[in-house]
């Protein structure tokens, strides 16, 4: 059966494989999976999203993303899902951002929201929605496991990455990398201090969203530290991102968050790059501690393993990575259950 999909996005974030957040990873990776399989693939996002399917584009907001240009964003996707659905015929709805609730289709048309982000952030309706045909699902084990039972919670899919992709071979260097989004609860000056105690060079890739917390943030805790021994390069791209990740020493990864799933940790592994992480959320799931990487509590923890991840085998990383987080598994869930969900047979 061939399939119309309408995948939405976070109204506030540009969906692209060269994103910083997983979510819209992952929805470039959905979408890129129904076109390969013969599907139809419409999604909802900002201008500027790179898609492989059909892009119904909502205007982009610059400037600072605050309450005022939520509240528009969440009209504009509103707006143009009622488009989509007047005008193609949707078989299922899948939704992507932590606003979700904000913009639900008609009850007429089986939808399905994955929680990218930890339960505890979502509004508590949001986890038991009242709207019929309505399914929600994890990204790990981890976070199904503290999210609150509901009739609508479907079996978690963990999230993988193109392994195949990252595995390019590059001679390691002395520096270590941070590596995602730019903001408070990434512990991105956790970092900062680790590599500083541990005497080594950091480099910091990712993106500062223009939110008002995030930009302060990094002007106050994360700007004042950087010269010549900790960097930072801003967004970079796949083929960017798979050098540093390959030519790193390893990857701090300080997060202070319950983490849901972490693709940047994954990705780390297929690059053959040791890790090392606070264990938060599904953080001590996706770190082999001793293996392909360590699991720390607090930057000096952090900054002697530094010191420990030359045991750290490549070889070793890449083979977890190969069998643990390919995201061949995902697509394949995801798309047997949209089959499921457009038949009637709600998951």
């Amino acid at each position: 059966m061939r399939l119309t999909v309408l995948s939405v996005g976070y109204p506030l974030a540009p969906v692209s494989p060269d994103s910083a957040g997983g979510a819209e990873q992952i929805l470039a990776a959905l979408d890129r999976a129904l076109v390969e399989a013969g599907h139809r693939s419409i999604v909802a996002a900002p201008q500027g999203s790179s898609i492989r399917g059909e892009l119904r584009a909502i205007p982009r907001r610059d400037g600072v993303l605050d309450d005022a240009a939520k509240t528009g964003a969440q009209t504009d996707m509103r707006q143009i899902i009622e488009s989509v659905l007047e005008n193609e015929p949707i078989d299922v709805v899948h939704l992507h951002g932590i606003d979700f609730p904000a913009y639900l289709p008609p009850p007429s048309i089986p939808t399905l929201a994955t929680l990218h982000l930890p339960p505890d952030w979502y509004p508590p309706e949001a986890l038991r929605p009242a709207r019929p045909q309505t399914w929600l699902n994890c990204v790990s084990e981890a976070q199904h496991a503290v999210c609150p039972p509901s009739p609508n919670l479907l079996p978690p899919i963990p999230n993988g990455i193109s392994v195949e992709a990252l595995q390019a071979r590059h001679a390691k260097r002395r520096f270590v990398l941070h590596l995602g989004r730019i903001c408070p609860e990434k512990g991105t000056h956790l970092a900062v201090e680790a590599a500083r105690r541990a005497e080594v060079p950091l480099v910091i890739a990712g993106e500062v969203y223009p939110y008002a917390e995030h930009q302060r943030y990094f002007d106050e805790a994360v700007r004042p530290h950087l010269g010549p021994g900790c960097r930072f390069v801003g967004p970079v791209g796949f083929a960017r991102k798979r050098r540093l990740m390959s030519a790193a020493r390893c990857l701090l990864v300080p997060s202070l968050a319950a983490e849901t799933s972490s693709l940047v940790v994954r990705e780390a592994a297929a690059c053959g790059t040791a890790v090392v992480a606070f264990p938060n959320g599904a953080m001590a799931g996706a770190v082999e501690h001793g293996r392909t990487g360590f699991l720390v509590q607090g930057a000096a923890a952090m900054a002697e393993a530094i010191g420990r991840c030359a045991a750290i085998d490549p070889a070793i990383c890449r083979a977890v990575a190969t069998e643990r987080f390919s995201d061949r598994p995902m697509l394949a869930a995801y798309l047997d259950l949209y089959g499921r969900l457009a038949s009637g047979r709600d998951g």
